[in-house]
Formats: C-alpha cells, sequence, structure tokens
C-alpha cells in the first residue's frame, strides 16, 4: 500500500518510514495506532496523533465541522488523557476520534463500562500496583518484552482473576490478561530477556556465566603472564613437575576454571617455563571458547523452547496490555466526573439532564446541574422544536451552556460517556459549533458565514450551537442574519441553539423554534450577581443591567461617581435599583444578626 494514501503523509514523511522501518511495517503500525512505533521511526509526535486521527475515522472526524467544535474535541482529548494509567495508553489515547457507525459507538460505551467497574472495584494498593506495573511498561526499552512483564505482573498482583470480574458476571477489563497462560508467559519472558540483543545475557544460564567467567579470568592472566611466572617462581616452584601442579593450583585459585580442563590444555613441547606458560594459557583460553559455544547452542535451544512453549501468548501480551490500559483510562476518566451512558436516538434531537460542563468539573467549581433540550427526544425535558433561541441574563451561562452541550454530542459520538444525569443524542454527520467573537468587521462576519453556512445546507444532519451572532456585525443586521439562519437551519432539517441578546427582534419565530430564557435573580450580600441557570423554557429572558447600575452605585467611591450612577439608575428603573439595593442590604444585614 502506498503510504501517501494515508491522510497526513506525504513524501517526506513516507521517505522516513520507509528508510526507517519500512513500508509493510509502517502500514502496520498505521492500522494499529501504535504510536510509539511511529514516533520512534523518526515521525513527529504531533503529526503521528492527526495521521492516526483520519486513518481510525476519516467520517468521524468530518463532525467537527468548524474550529470551534475541534478546539473542544482537543480539549476533551486531554481531559481524557490525564486520567491515561501510562504514557503509551495516553498517546493511543489522544487518536481517540468521533466515529460515524452507531453500533461502535455502543461498543466502546460497553469497554468504558468495563473499565470503570474494573477501576472502582480495585482498592487503593491494587491501583496503585497497577500504576507501577504500567509505569514500568513505560520506561522499557524493548516493548514486545515489556508487554510480557505487565502481563505476568499484573496477573501476580491479585488485579486479574475471580475478585476483579464484572458484578454481572460480564467481561471484565482484564479478561484478556486472564487469557494468557502466565506461567508459560514467565518462562517465555526470561528467555525474551536473555535473547533481546540476539546474545545470551548474563543470568540465562550459571554454567555458561561460570565459563565466561573462567575466559575472562584467563584473558586477563594471559596480559599479565610474566607477572603470573614471578609469582609462580617466588612460591619455590622448581623442576618442571612441581611447575605444572603449581600452575594448576595457582589457576585453581584465581579462576573458576575445572583443574582437569587445565590439565588437559598444558603444552608438550614447550622449551621453557614461559613458554609453557604462554601455550598452556592460549590452549586454555581456546578450549573454554569451545565450551561456550557449545553450551550457548543448548542454552539459546532452551530458551526458544520456553518462547516457543508460550506459544501465540507472546505476541498476543502485546494487545492484551494495550486493550485493558486503555480501558482502565477510559474507566478512570469516566469515574473521576461520574459521567453517564447516553441514549442514541432514532429521531433528530439533542436532550441533557441535570449536565455539567466538564471544563467546570476539572477546576472544581459549584456547578448548578442544567436540563436542556432541542428536537425529537425521550426526556424529561421540552420536545418538539428543532431550533431554540437561548437568551438572558449577562455571566448567565448561555455560553457555558453551549459548550456542554458540544461536549456531550463530542462525547457520546465518540463512545464515551457524558456529563449528565441522563442525555440522549441523535447520530449526526455534521457539529457546527461557533464561539462568540470580539472582533466586529466585515472581514469577521464574511468567515463565520463561511465557516457556517456550508455544513448546514450540506444535506447531512448538522447540530448548530452559535453564540451571539450580534457580536460580530451592527444589531440590526445581525438580527436580520440570524432570524435568516434559524429559518435555514429548519428549512435544512437541522437541530439547534443559537444565543443571542436580540430575541425580540427575531419575533415571530417559525413554529418549529422556542425561545428560552436565563433569569438573573438579583444581588447577593456581597452585592455579586446572583444567576438562576436553568433555562426557562418558552420565556425570553431578561437581560441585567439594572443589577450591574445597582452594584455601581452601592460601590461608588466619592459622590460625583454615585450622582453619574444613578443618573444611568434612571435610564433603566431608577425603582428597581432601589428595590435591589434594598433586599441586598436587608440580607446582609438578615446574614450579619
Amino acid at each position: 500500500m502506498d503510504l501517501e494514501a494515508y491522510w497526513g503523509i506525504g513524501p517526506k514523511t513516507r521517505e522516513t518510514l520507509e528508510s526507517s522501518i519500512g513500508t509493510e511495517a509502517a502500514v502496520e503500525a498505521i492500522e494499529a495506532g501504535n504510536v510509539r512505533r511511529l514516533v520512534e521511526a523518526g515521525v513527529d509526535r504531533s503529526r503521528v496523533t492527526r495521521v492516526l486521527r483520519h486513518a481510525r475515522s476519516a467520517d468521524g472526524m468530518a463532525l467537527l465541522a468548524t474550529r470551534d467544535a475541534r478546539l473542544v474535541y482537543k480539549d476533551l482529548l486531554d481531559s481524557i488523557a490525564d486520567h491515561a494509567v501510562s504514557e503509551a495508553a495516553a498517546d493511543r489515547l489522544r487518536t481517540l476520534t468521533p466515529l460515524a457507525d452507531q453500533a461502535e459507538m455502543s461498543a466502546h460505551l460497553d469497554a468504558v463500562e468495563r473499565g470503570r467497574d474494573g477501576w472502582e472495584r480495585l482498592d487503593d494498593d491494587a491501583r496503585t500496583a497497577v500504576l507501577d506495573a504500567f509505569e514500568r511498561y513505560d520506561g522499557a526499552p524493548d516493548g514486545r518484552i515489556a508487554a510480557v512483564e505487565t502481563a505476568i505482573e499484573l496477573s501476580e498482583r491479585d488485579v486479574v482473576g475471580e475478585e476483579a470480574a464484572s458484578e454481572d458476571g460480564g467481561r471484565s477489563v482484564f479478561d484478556p490478561i486472564a487469557a494468557l497462560d502466565t506461567g508459560a508467559l514467565a518462562e517465555a519472558a526470561v528467555a525474551l530477556d536473555a535473547l533481546g540483543d540476539g546474545r545470551i545475557d548474563r543470568g540465562a544460564d550459571d554454567e555458561l556465566d561460570r565459563l565466561r567467567d573462567a575466559r575472562e579470568s584467563v584473558d586477563r592472566l594471559s596480559a599479565n603472564a610474566e607477572g603470573v611466572l614471578e609469582e609462580l617462581r617466588s612460591e619455590g616452584v622448581g623442576d618442571t613437575a612441581a611447575f605444572r601442579e603449581g600452575l594448576v593450583e595457582y589457576l585453581r585459585r584465581e579462576t573458576t576454571v575445572d583443574p582437569a580442563r587445565v590439565r588437559s590444555s598444558m603444552a608438550e613441547d614447550a622449551v621453557d617455563a614461559s613458554g609453557f606458560l604462554t601455550q598452556t594459557l592460549r590452549a586454555l583460553r581456546s578450549d573454554l571458547e569451545a565450551a561456550i559455544e557449545e553450551r550457548s547452542i543448548d542454552v539459546r535451544a532452551d530458551l526458544e523452547a520456553a518462547i516457543e512453549a508460550a506459544g501465540e501468548d507472546v505476541d498476543r501480551a502485546g494487545g492484551a496490555v494495550t486493550t485493558v490500559a486503555r480501558e482502565l483510562s477510559l474507566g478512570r476518566f469516566a469515574a473521576a466526573y461520574d459521567l453517564r451512558r447516553p441514549r442514541y436516538a432514532d429521531a433528530d434531537g439533542l436532550a441533557a439532564v441535570d449536565a455539567r460542563s466538564l471544563s467546570l468539573l476539572e477546576a472544581d467549581a459549584d456547578i448548578q446541574p442544567i436540563t436542556y433540550a432541542v428536537g425529537e427526544h425521550g426526556l424529561d425535558a421540552p420536545t418538539g422544536e428543532r431550533v431554540t433561541v437561548l437568551t438572558g441574563a449577562n455571566s448567565g451561562g448561555k455560553t457555558t451552556l453551549l459548550e456542554t452541550l458540544c461536549e456531550i454530542t463530542v462525547l457520546a459520538h465518540m463512545g464515551l460517556p457524558v456529563p449528565a444525569a441522563a442525555a440522549e443524542v441523535s447520530v449526526l454527520d455534521r457539529l457546527v459549533f461557533h464561539r462568540r467573537h470580539a472582533s466586529f468587521n466585515a472581514g469577521v462576519l464574511e468567515s463565520t458565514l463561511q465557516s457556517v453556512v456550508p455544513p448546514l445546507v450540506s444535506g447531512d444532519r448538522t447540530l448548530m450551537l452559535v453564540d451571539e451572532f450580534e457580536a460580530i456585525t451592527e444589531p440590526g443586521r445581525a438580527a436580520d442574519l440570524l432570524g435568516g439562519l434559524v429559518r435555514l437551519s429548519i428549512a435544512e432539517s437541522a437541530i439547534g441553539t443559537f444565543v443571542t441578546h436580540l430575541a425580540n427582534d427575531l419575533e415571530p419565530l417559525p413554529d418549529a423554534a422556542r425561545t428560552d430564557g436565563i433569569f438573573a435573580r438579583g444581588l447577593t450580600e456581597s452585592l455579586e450577581l446572583e444567576v438562576d441557570y436553568q433555562p426557562r423554557f418558552g420565556e425570553v429572558g431578561r437581560s441585567t443591567p439594572e443589577f450591574i447600575v445597582s452594584r455601581l452605585v452601592a460601590n461608588a467611591d466619592d459622590r460625583a461617581e454615585e450622582a453619574g450612577f444613578r443618573t444611568l439608575a434612571e435610564a433603566v428603573d431608577t425603582d428597581m435599583i432601589q428595590r435591589t439595593l434594598s433586599d441586598a442590604e436587608w440580607t446582609a444585614l438578615g446574614s450579619s444578626e
């Protein structure tokens, strides 16, 4: 297969892969999602991630129709990767994508539930053992050996087996490892480690180690033959017979060589003691070399037999460890935020009950769960209207609600649980998420329309989440354009939510649209704006200038400032502002008492 057929691989990347690991190995790594293999081959990690995402699901990536949708997706991947049990697992999690097939989404959710169940059933000691095992897996230079050793360690740590099985008797996250013959793998691990670099390493066989030590000792003595001769003479060795026995005794003390091997290697025709010693050590070294070679053949055969005895489990260990790491990581992510499994609906709709912003959950913020819905669904929320116009208070959480709906949509399409007590999502082709931009010029308007209209009119199932369209052009024209987008969304059978302060200018809305509102309750005792973030369905949200002006009046530094803000109060609603200040004063008084 031509590597350039994969999205994101050009001539330069192809040449890098072909020269380092070859085309076949590169294709195998891409299809397996093996980030580590491709990075080690010389490809930049970020490029590898992008290539693997599109190789995994090009149709799924097409869901992310706008830059803001893609940014939410990337933020979600970072959150998921933060809960990975290993760096290798984090690399693979960053290649997760939205999916186009509902059955595949459901299968992913099953895997996450296995991971969560397995993780939550482990006690603290077992969790530490699991993380330690995967940490060592990350640091190992040889992935094949590391996978075998990790599988063995997880099995020996008692995290695999009946105590980790799922409560309903179904599959456990550790089943891929439980299916391996870890006894045979343990012997194979020793063999793999011993044969890792093609040479039989120390520790594989005691006799081979002894012979190698003896050879090293003989080499050391040969390099200092004159010193050995002097030492023998100092011990009073005189005639030939005494010299021969003295050398045997000396080598017995200084090396691990068997005396019989020394005697069989002694020179027969040396003319003097120096020649005798040199020839004997040379013959002894040659004899040891032959013995080492013979022993190595036998040891290698035993090691290879141990690997063969483990059969396909040696190769399966890598896949088993990878699968367990991925599912446990996703399970940790789901458990950390108490994420729930969404339902997939055939009708066009998106609904969430007690939804929470994942970004706020990560920040450990105080969250008011929100229930919201658009289109057809079966949850306890308004249903039927294909489009909603969300209005209301400044700082009322409208943008956060859009982002939360976007997070739920992306997670559900990735086959992952969502931050809501219950959620129902229809399988979409395009997600158009557009955040409010501060710029106010024709260029921003043009680029915005170019990003949101083409996917809307593509004929695909589309969800529109558009924030404060009026921020990019003058309010009168913005109301006209926003009204046109609402009607176009309905005409194209899309569903969507549009955030705006121009709801009154959009009336009357089509029958298939609904206006919802977020309302401010007032000011707290510390004069902070208090908002009910739960939208009221079918009501236009009231803005909050009176509350803001009330706070400015109360916090004015001098009389001139206060007088200025009271002038603004007259323009807004003096009576309302006075009541607001009185309510805040009485609230503070009651709190102090």
